[in-house]
């Protein structure tokens, strides 16, 4: 299976830059693997989609404001260097005044309190030792390692609480397919985001609202949460034309013992499970036995699902539209089979339907 097969031309005007006000009054297109069917909806109309008994799988991950533009500080000299790696990065207050070149920083994993493996740019001239400081001095980064991959282990230094400067000075780590500036924050947040770890969103969850997901719970929906942290490899394309030679990034998950117990009752009895999202289902299926049993888990996943792969748990998902030739047009193709899929997005740009992390919804049943 080669990635070319997951190719197809999308225009670009069909590249949602923003999102919309309303959540749920985004476009839903309904894909019936079974009958090879389309429907064109609203979101909000995947109430009627969904029946009493179905178990509903949300990704309660947040997204930090992981991306931090601040300005590189000359290297120390000798006389600097002997104080000791906390003294020079605290002393010269001069230098702050007058600060280098413009430069970013994008946590990507936390490694201790104080110290992340990072995304610096430009990363040709970043190196080990070079200080980053970012609103004149009230954060201060110090590169004390460089990893494989080209990334980065990045100290911090501050006074107060990291997270609330994060919060003062970091930007939403938007995908680089999005030109526009996001006015609020929140909208690159789903309205369950409960912990912090994500460098992007689960998009697909974008789309519920709070009074949606009680009319799905009047509906008797279950609603079960898992947490996976979201990394930038979910928008680092497929290098190799072999799919199966593809290396996934791994990113942390959690299933609590509740949720496990939840799902297996449900398979059990043969109700449905619908995962939100791409990454609720890579947590789902990398925490299921060969035999579908659910089992409480934490750790890291790089589960690649790809056509052939053989569900153990979930039944139908709600998803965006994806990257031609990404890993996600490569799970859902496993879900609902490549060809309908590619047709599906034919029909899709054929009805302009808006596209990737703040477009439309689609769920595949």
């Amino acid at each position: 299976m080669k990635t070319s097969d997951f190719y197809y031309d999308l225009p670009q005007e069909l590249i949602a830059q923003d999102p919309l006000g309303d959540r749920a009054s985004s476009r839903l297109f309904v894909l019936d693997k079974s009958a090879g069917t389309f429907e064109h909806r609203i979101f909000r109309d995947i109430v009627s989609y969904l029946q009493a008994g179905d178990v509903l799988v949300i990704n309660n991950t947040k997204v930090i404001p992981a991306r931090l533009i601040g300005q590189r500080l000359p290297r120390p000299n000798a006389n600097t260097q002997s104080q000791g790696r906390k003294a020079s990065s605290l002393a010269g207050s001069e230098e702050k005044k007058n600060p280098g070149a413009r430069c970013e920083v994008l946590l990507l994993e936390k490694k201790t309190a104080d110290d992340w493996e990072c995304l610096v740019r430009p990363g040709k001239k970043l190196r080990t030792g070079d200080r980053i400081v970012f609103g004149n001095g009230l954060l201060e980064a110090e590169i004390t390692d460089m990893i494989e991959g080209g990334n980065r282990i990045v100290h911090f230094h501050y006074e107060g609480i990291f997270e609330e400067i994060l919060d003062t000075l970091g930007q939403m780590p938007l995908p680089p397919y999005i030109t526009h500036e996001l006015k609020d924050k929140n909208r690159y947040q789903t309205v369950y985001a409960r912990y912090d770890g994500s460098a992007a969103a689960p998009t697909a969850g974008l789309h519920f609202t709070p009074e949606l997901l009680g009319a799905l719970r009047e509906r008797g929906v279950e609603i079960e949460e898992v947490t996976l942290h979201v990394g930038l490899g979910t928008f680092r394309p497929v290098k190799v034309e072999d799919v199966a030679s593809h290396h996934m990034h791994s990113e942390f998950y959690r299933i609590s013992e509740q949720t496990a117990q939840a799902i297996n009752r449900a398979k059990a009895e043969g109700r449905r499970i619908i995962a939100v999202g791409t990454t609720s289902t890579r947590t789902l299926e990398s925490a299921a036995d060969e035999n579908g049993i659910l089992h409480a888990a934490e750790g890291y996943t790089d589960i690649f699902i790809y056509p052939g792969y053989r569900f153990k748990v979930v039944d139908a998902l709600i998803t965006n539209f994806h990257l031609p030739e990404s890993t996600l047009m490569m799970l859902v193709s496993a879900l609902a089979g490549r060809d309908l899929i590619m047709r599906a997005y034919a029909e899709a740009i054929r009805e302009r339907y808006r596209f990737f992390s703040f477009g439309d919804a689609m769920l595949i049943i």
